[in-house]
């Protein structure tokens, strides 16, 4: 055990000393992604064996490992501030709906661990085939979605919506669909969050990351930073029908890009005119 624990460790450091002193450009921002995948990938290959011994399924498993996979993000450089800790930290099932712009965004998740009770994210079935992170994810309780066939879709959405429920787990959907690569403003929502919120009648608790301002594909720039990420008050949906989707999605999607463009312009105040990370990006629509 010990012997296991000094290798880790070593290579941790190894990996560490390589990032900031030997690596630029192109390379550090590969070099980051790749640590990161292989770093998650490592940890899921030897989880999945305890996963299926102990709760298999159950988010409860999310938890456990979010203590050991939160420390990749010492090993890419982001850094996590989370802001509205006493909502996050409710005890409460509800829906929770945050903005989606990279992969990183499930480190934010394995933080948010340490202050919330049980967390089930919902992904597309797709990811569940990226073994071994997709075995593990799986066996941790991560709700995979058959978007094409509508009737599983829809099972398998009623199965987290009684978690949700029964065991009072935070239902967390990236309702934007797809990564939002434009990081000018969030891109429009999908109902199916919002759908299952209000057939449910739970709340919704809306989340906004910060944009990545340190991460640029278009020039190959990463050099780490810190992410805001922002829990909103909960909305609540008791009393809602079907009829009222569209206009609480909307009023959630203003909300959630207020406080964006809020956090944006604080932390632009930060950063010369012509940092790196703000090239090639559209301008925000009028």
């Amino acid at each position: 055990m010990l012997t296991g624990l000094l290798w880790a460790a070593g290579a941790i450091t190894l990996i560490a000393f390589v990032d900031r002193y030997l690596l630029k450009g192109w390379l550090r921002f590969n070099w980051r992604t790749f640590v990161f995948y292989g770093y998650v990938s490592f940890c899921s290959t030897f989880a999945i064996p305890f996963f299926a011994l102990f709760n298999p399924g159950h988010c409860i498993n999310s938890k456990r490992i979010s203590y050991v996979l939160r420390l990749a993000s010492y090993l890419v450089g982001i850094e996590w501030e989370v802001r509205g800790l006493e909502v996050l930290g409710q005890r409460r099932g509800c829906v929770a709906v945050a903005n989606h712009q990279s992969s990183f965004d499930i480190l934010g998740m394995f933080w948010f661990w340490r202050w919330s009770h049980l967390i089930a994210a919902v992904a597309k079935k797709e990811i569940f085939y990226a073994w071994p992170f997709g075995l593990a994810a799986w066996l941790a309780g991560v709700v995979f979605i058959d978007r094409i066939n509508s009737d599983k879709a829809r099972g398998q959405l009623a199965h987290a919506a009684k978690l949700m429920a029964e065991h009072d787990v935070k239902l967390w959907l990236f309702p934007e669909g797809t990564r939002n690569k434009r990081r000018r403003c969030l891109m429009p929502f999908k109902k199916g969050a919002f759908h299952v919120a209000v057939a449910c009648q739970a709340p919704i608790m809306p989340v906004v990351y910060s944009p990545y301002y340190f991460i640029n594909p278009h020039n190959n720039f990463h050099t780490g930073g810190k992410v805001i990420v922002t829990v909103l008050p909960y909305i609540e949906t008791a009393g809602l029908t079907m009829d009222d989707i569209d206009d609480l999605k909307n009023k959630i999607w203003q909300q959630m890009a207020q406080t964006y463009d809020k956090v944006a312009a604080e932390m632009r105040t930060k950063l010369p005119a012509d940092y790196p990370g703000l090239v090639g990006f559209e301008e925000k629509e009028s």
